[in-house]
């Protein structure tokens, strides 16, 4: 019983890093794609200013994914790190290398020093999202075992691939949804324009490749093909399904507040139908969650940090968001620091 609801709390907490780790890669994408120095000068200005409040607390739930993996589930934990060490190293240098980026490019004084903390960034926020999928591709296709060590297979095959591309498509997603949403708040129209018209390019390259996956995973992974199309993985399928129209629909709305809860909706239920198509395997089909599962005594103790964090640690990280969004949080600008102190001129 405890190691259930222990395994539900780590796939909440994978749906909420793919959809806030996923906006700031997604805003990383539309920086590499945005053009040259002069062409991408304005989208690069929006993705700066979005991203400055939030981009580091984002991984706090990527921490809270490893803990309750290496803690709570501890085979499982040995089974992924051991077959998947290279992707997941490679993802972890991205996540490295791209902050750094972001935070580098706006110190260094020469024009070079800036393109090439800007490509790290950018390309960073590209392969990152890529490896974290096509490792839970090799998961979900069932070839991370107690035998398997690794290898190219593990996570180079027609599963790990698309859900590699099925991670960057749904990152571009979210990223333009919210860049548009930020774009109104900052009152430049020819920017809402701009990423609406990315998001909705991305809405349809998230239906395809979704398409593409369920047609892979029938032969590929058959657990998993089976579990998205009946039973709660099939529910959370069409609420995906169902979502991608209304988010469309809605980034044409006046105000398109309503697009990001409705993308979010869009990546969050097609995680969950994929965690649930997994039931009761972490590892279809070789390692269910009981079998993965670390002592009683552990989980409980984990089960209560974990309420504590909940309660603690949630509510402030619901709090910046909210602020963010509402642009409560914007950055200072040079006139800010120039200006003396009590606002006198």
């Amino acid at each position: 019983m405890i190691a259930g609801v222990i395994a539900v709390v780590l796939l909440l907490a994978v749906a909420a890093y793919a959809c806030a780790g996923g906006t700031d890669y997604g805003a990383g994408f539309w920086d590499l794609t945005a053009g040259g120095a002069e062409r991408g000068k304005r989208p690069r200005w929006l993705i700066d200013h979005a991203m400055a409040p939030v981009w580091e607390v984002n991984n706090v739930w990527l921490i809270f994914v490893l803990v309750i993996m290496w803690t709570g589930f501890p085979l499982f934990f040995q089974q992924v790190f051991t077959a998947m060490w290279l992707p997941l190293a490679l993802a972890g240098v991205g996540i490295v290398l791209r902050g750094a980026g972001f935070a580098l490019r706006k110190a260094a004084r020469r024009l070079a020093g800036r393109r090439l903390y800007g490509a790290v960034f950018a390309v960073s926020s590209l392969l990152t999202p890529f490896f974290f999928g096509a490792a839970a591709g090799g998961v979900a296709s069932g070839r991370v075992t107690e035998a398997t060590r690794a290898s190219t297979d593990a996570w180079a095959n027609p599963t790990s691939v698309l859900f590699g591309l099925l991670a960057v498509a749904t990152s571009a997603l979210l990223g333009a949804v919210f860049l548009a949403a930020d774009a109104r708040r900052f009152d430049a129209p020819d920017l809402t324009d701009y990423f609406r018209r990315r998001a909705v390019g991305a809405l349809a390259a998230v239906a395809v490749l979704a398409v593409i996956t369920l047609v892979v995973t029938h032969g590929d992974a058959p657990h998993v093909w089976h579990g998205l199309t009946h039973g709660v993985g099939l529910v959370f399928v069409v609420l995906a399904a169902l979502g991608t129209p209304a988010t469309a629909w809605l980034l044409f709305r006046s105000s398109g507040a309503w697009s990001r809860v409705t993308a979010v909706g869009v990546v969050g239920s097609a995680v969950i139908a994929w965690e649930m198509a997994q039931r009761p395997y972490l590892v279809p089909t070789s390692l269910t969650v009981a079998e993965g599962a670390g002592a009683e005594t552990t989980l409980r103790w984990l089960g209560l940090v974990t309420l504590v964090a909940v309660v603690l640690i949630l509510p402030a990280v619901v709090l910046l968001y909210r602020l963010d969004t509402r642009g409560e949080l914007e950055p200072l600008t040079d006139a800010d620091l120039r200006r003396p102190a009590g606002g006198e001129r």
